[in-house]
Order: C-alpha cells, then sequence, then structure tokens
C-alpha cells in the first residue's frame, strides 16, 4: 500500500475526504518525526510504539572489492507492533 492508497483508505473508513484524510496523515506523520527528533517515543495501545535507537560504529566490507570500510554511528527509528496487531496479523 503506498501513500495515496492509504489515504483513499482512511477517508473511506473515517468517512473524510481525500483532502482531509492527507491532512491528517501528513500532520501525524510531521507530529510523529518531531516528536522522534527530540529523542522522545511515540506509543499507540494496541498498534505499537516508534523509538529512536543508536546503532553504534562499526567495520563494514565493501561487496565488490572486499576492502574493509568504517561505517559510522548514527540514530535509526525502530518500531515495534503491539501485541493486538500482532494476534491481527497472525
Amino acid at each position: 500500500m503506498n501513500k495515496a492508497q492509504l489515504i483513499d483508505a482512511i477517508a473511506a473508513e473515517a468517512k473524510l475526504t481525500k483532502a482531509d484524510a492527507k491532512r491528517a496523515l501528513d500532520a501525524f506523520v510531521s507530529t510523529t518525526t518531531k516528536a522522534l527528533k527530540k529523542g522522545d517515543r511515540v506509543a499507540l495501545v494496541g498498534f505499537g510504539s516508534f523509538s529512536v535507537s543508536k546503532r553504534g560504529a562499526r567495520t563494514g566490507r565493501n561487496p565488490q572489492t572486499g576492502a574493509e570500510i568504517r561505517i559510522a554511528a548514527k540514530k535509526v527509528v525502530k518500531f515495534k507492533a503491539g501485541s493486538e496487531l500482532g494476534d491481527a496479523v497472525k
């Protein structure tokens, strides 16, 4: 499902216009992004939670040449599915 299909589905499910559904989705993405940038955790009970984790620097290997390369440390976004979502998918 891409963004346009998700907007269509939200509009149909919530009986909103597509424009309102797009604004709502954009607001969710923007708000979640801002919270994660601050280091906060975003938890939606029953659905799951988004959090930021630090990945340490490590040594990798260039698959074409086999040469070792240094991969810098960075922050990554993690999503952990909630129990209700996990049960619904089973």
